[in-house]
């Protein structure tokens, strides 16, 4: 069983930029590829980035070149370095652990853990 915990989440302005954080718990943490979704106001919920355990790394169009996944392994928690955020990035993130396959984007029907979210909100 692995618990995740989101936190860094908050209020910026457009161009702005966040750090996410999630903190993972449980046994066989640092074997699991992880991922990053999030869920925008009346829309589904979308796979943003995700890594492997030998630190492999995909994103979706949306965020490429903009936000960063990246893991402490040192203390159990993986990242989201979001940059240059924009107003449609609005949402509720979650971190996700334990992919059944790897695709890009990474969709949630493949992710077994899951966070209970944190809110961005980006003011254009």
């Amino acid at each position: 069983q692995v618990q995740l915990v989101e936190s860094g989440g908050g209020s910026v302005q457009a161009g702005g930029s966040l750090r996410l954080s999630c903190a993972a718990s449980g046994y066989g943490y640092s074997t699991y590829c992880m991922g990053w979704f999030r869920q925008r106001p009346g829309k589904g919920r979308e796979g943003l980035a995700m890594l492997d355990n030998n630190g492999d790394t995909s994103y979706a169009d949306s965020v490429k070149g903009r936000f960063i996944i990246s893991r402490d392994n040192a203390k159990n928690t993986l990242l989201l370095q979001m940059n240059r955020l924009k107003a449609e990035d609005t949402g509720v993130y979650y971190c996700a652990a334990q992919c059944a396959r790897w695709r890009i984007p990474p969709r949630p029907e493949d992710f077994t853990y899951w966070g209970q979210g944190t809110q961005v909100t980006v003011a254009s």
